[in-house]
This record gives C-alpha cells, sequence and structure tokens, in this order.
C-alpha cells in the first residue's frame, strides 16, 4: 500500500524522468548538452517563478490568474522606459517596478476577495486592460538595449572563486556538493524530530533511495552546468524564491490559510480565519511575483516590448497542474511546481530542437496538462 501511494505522489516525477530520456534520445543527445542545460533555466526561469506564484492562487479553490502575461509585459514596459529612455537608477527602477506590481495586485485582489468577482473574470479582465496599457505605455514599438549593469544583474554567472579552468567550473561542482549534504542532513533531521514526536517516519530504504535519487539529480544538473560557464546569476533567483515561499507554503500562518480555504472555505470561515485576506494575500503576491518575472524577462530579451510575455499564464499554470496541484484547490506544493516547470521547460527546449513547429508544441503541453488534471481527478475518486 505504502508503494502504491509512493507511486502515487512520484507519477509526475517519473514522466518527468522518462521524457527527458525520450527527448535526449530523439535529439541525439542535444537536450543534455552543457550549454541546453543552461539555457533550460536561463529560457524557462519564468516558468518557476509565475508558477510559484500562480500555485498560492490555486491553492485557494483551483483559481488562476489570467493576467500575469500581460502585466509582464505592462510592468516590463515602464521598466524599459524608465531604464533606456529616462536614464534612472537600475535600483530605483526595480523598486518602482515592484511597487507598480503591488498595486496591480491590490487592485485585482480587492475585486477578487471582497468585491468577490470570480478570479476568472477580474484576471480576465486584467489580461485585456494590462496587455493594452503594455503598448500604452511603449506606444505599439520595442525599447531596446537594456543596459550593460542592469543585464550583469540576471544574465551574469558568478564567479569561478576556486581556480577552475574555462572548461569546467570548480565552484559550481563544489556548490552541487554543499546542496547534496545540506539535504542530506535535513532529511535526517526530520526524520529524527518525526521519532521523537511519535510521528510515522517510512522506511529508511525508502528515505535513502530519495537521497541518491536527489543528489544524483543535483550533481548532474550541477556537472553540466559547470561544463559550461558555470552558475547563472537567474539560478540563484529562482532557487531564493523557490526556497521562500516553500517555506511559506508549509511553515507559516498564511500557508496554512492557503490549504484551509481551498480544503473547505465554509469551514475555515468557521474557525475564525479571514478568507477575505487570504484570497487577498494570493493575487497580491501573485502580482509581486509578476512584477520579479518581469525585470528578469526585459533582462533576458534586452528589450521590453509589448507582446512580451505571451501565454506565459497558460506555462505557469500547467506547471502547477502537471506537478500535482488540485483543480479544486486546498493540494499542491512547490516542489511539485519545480517537477512541472522542468516539464515544461524540457518539452519547450526539446521540440525546439526538433524543429517541431510552435503551434504543435502547444497542442503536446495542452495534452500534458489534460493528462495531468485527468490523474487529479481518478486519484481522488480512488481515495474517497
Amino acid at each position: 500500500m505504502n508503494a502504491k501511494k509512493t507511486l502515487t505522489n512520484y507519477a509526475m516525477v517519473i514522466v518527468t524522468a522518462i521524457i527527458i530520456v525520450l527527448l535526449a534520445i530523439l535529439t541525439g543527445g542535444k537536450l543534455l548538452l552543457p550549454q541546453n542545460v543552461n539555457n533550460l533555466i536561463a529560457q524557462n526561469a519564468y516558468v518557476f517563478i509565475l508558477g510559484t506564484g500562480m500555485l498560492f492562487c490555486i491553492l485557494t479553490g483551483g483559481n488562476v490568474d489570467l493576467s500575469v502575461g500581460a502585466v509582464v509585459a505592462f510592468i516590463g514596459g515602464i521598466g524599459g522606459t524608465l531604464l533606456v529612455n529616462k536614464s534612472w537608477p537600475i535600483p530605483l527602477v526595480m523598486l518602482v517596478m515592484i511597487v507598480v506590481g503591488l498595486l496591480v495586485g491590490i487592485f485585482q485582489g480587492f475585486f477578487v476577495a471582497f468585491v468577490r468577482v470570480p478570479p476568472f473574470i477580474a484576471t480576465l479582465a486584467g489580461f485585456l486592460g494590462f496587455r493594452g496599457l503594455a503598448n500604452v505605455v511603449l506606444n505599439g514599438l520595442t525599447i531596446a538595449p537594456m543596459p550593460d549593469n542592469y543585464l550583469n544583474i540576471f544574465n551574469s554567472y558568478v564567479p569561478d572563486i576556486m581556480g577552475g579552468s574555462d572548461t569546467f567550473n570548480i565552484t559550481c561542482m563544489t556548490a552541487g556538493i554543499v546542496v547534496c549534504i545540506i539535504f542530506v542532513l535535513l532529511q535526517l533531521k526530520g526524520r529524527v524530530s518525526k521519532a521523537k514526536k511519535g510521528y510515522e517516519t517510512g522506511s529508511a530504504t525508502g528515505m535513502i533511495l530519495k537521497c541518491v535519487f536527489v543528489c544524483a539529480l543535483v550533481l548532474a544538473f550541477m556537472y553540466k552546468l559547470a561544463c559550461y560557464k558555470g552558475i547563472p546569476v537567474i539560478l540563484i533567483w529562482v532557487a531564493a524564491i523557490l526556497l521562500i515561499y516553500n517555506y511559506v507554503a508549509t511553515k507559516t500562518t498564511i500557508g496554512r490559510h492557503l490549504y484551509a480555504v481551498g480544503g473547505n472555505e465554509k469551514a475555515t470561515k468557521l474557525s475564525g480565519i479571514n478568507t477575505n485576506n487570504v484570497y487577498f494575500f494570493a493575487y497580491v503576491n501573485m502580482a509581486f511575483l509578476t512584477a520579479v518575472t518581469s525585470m528578469v524577462c526585459i533582462a533576458r530579451l534586452n528589450s521590453a516590448n509589448p507582446t512580451a510575455g505571451n501565454l506565459y499564464e497558460m506555462d505557469a499554470i500547467g506547471a502547477c497542474f502537471i506537478g500535482g496541484a488540485s483543480a479544486y484547490g486546498g493540494v499542491g506544493s512547490v516542489g511539485g511546481v519545480v517537477t512541472g516547470a522542468v516539464l515544461v521547460g524540457v518539452l519547450n527546449l526539446g521540440m525546439s530542437i526538433l524543429g517541431v513547429d510552435a503551434n504543435w508544441q502547444r497542442v503536446v503541453k495542452g495534452c500534458v496538462v489534460l493528462f495531468a488534471v485527468i490523474f487529479d481527478i481518478f486519484s481522488k475518486k480512488k481515495n474517497q
């Protein structure tokens, strides 16, 4: 029974691994070249960041934010205009972008949480409105290039302080080993803590296999990066966001409230929790992470344009559902978003290498999302 439950919990991880192997074979190994592994992070950072924010919206009851792609273009347009046309200081521009993002979140969150406009409708209006505003801010034109100092904040690499060569970054590989050691120690600490409290700890074999699998994955990933240019700075940004939000989701009061609202809003209200504030937090937080994504986006593209962020919301939603978030709310994890984002990124990269038409790429990703939601529905039926 435990083996069956474990298989169910890690089904999408297994599927992701199978797809990676399949695409690696179909691309003749090109998918796993060091440069392409680096591109997987650089080109899909937006999926990890937006997916994390989207998870919090989905947890409240399967709700989503359809406006994030348009808001990325709108805030990116403001940032690009201030950086290039107005020559404002970079820290001030980044602050303005964050403030604008928060104002967008407050605006949409107010209607969702307090007016009780259905999130689908409220954010659909935002999708239309902010895409129009992006064109207004940019006058329908592209602003480029961004200042080099700004690009370095997101597009540069961590220096190899340990004296590696041009073909192998020792600092990158060392960081991978340190991450593995920390992961194993945290797993042991968690197991000891559960045992002291009398909780079920699971089999030691299962924990060992998990540690071996995760460490092998981390070391392989860092080895590929070490063979290119080392640790991209954007990886540090993404990792920091994932770690912070994983802590918020699992260790804080607001995190527990998000799960509670999605599980049973009426019961949550009766327990004294202000559910309006929970909805409000979810959508303000989503807009905050959208502002961060807009910073990353204009740095990666080295430009601000009114079509930026097209279908970003779909990739973010897809990453959440692929990673195990329930379409009904109350179920999901940041770790699951990582799995989903990796799968979306691998599909994007692999099909691009194979020369698959962009329209067919969308068909494939749509089918994967549909499969994930069907899997969620059948899993729930079996557990009832």
